[in-house]
């Protein structure tokens, strides 16, 4: 999807697209948590550093993919209520072009998105 759009694409679009990011979130929170489970298993009793260390940072990742799937399980619920590309905070149209880089995204630019100062 381009980056400057000239309008907003439709809720059957968005629906499609967080359903999309959903299915790939959701198979690798599944392959992360398998991998975590692999790993604690194998490591049982030996000690090892390393291995330790990489069982944290599949937890993590783990994590990490959870919160992910969740801001887009959000999505879809705000979606569905009629909310969705609507500031949290103020109510005002966040633009297209925001969402379209991250569709979970809940504030419009002047609310609360200071990591994307271009849009400002």
């Amino acid at each position: 999807m381009p980056l400057h759009m000239t309008e907003a694409p439709s809720l059957p679009y968005w629906r499609a697209l967080l359903e999309a990011r959903w299915q790939v979130r959701l198979q690798e929170l599944i392959e992360l948590s398998l991998a975590y489970h692999d790993a604690a298993a194998a490591d049982g009793d030996h000690g090892d550093r390393a291995a330790a260390r990489r069982l944290r940072e599949t937890l993590r990742a783990t994590v990490a993919a959870r919160r992910g799937l969740a801001d887009t399980e959000d999505a879809l619920g705000r979606l569905a209520a009629g909310r969705f590309g609507l500031c949290e905070q103020c109510g005002a149209a966040i633009p297209a072009s925001l969402l379209a880089l991250t569709p979970e995204t809940r504030y419009c630019p002047a609310s609360g998105n200071d990591w994307m100062p271009e849009y400002c």
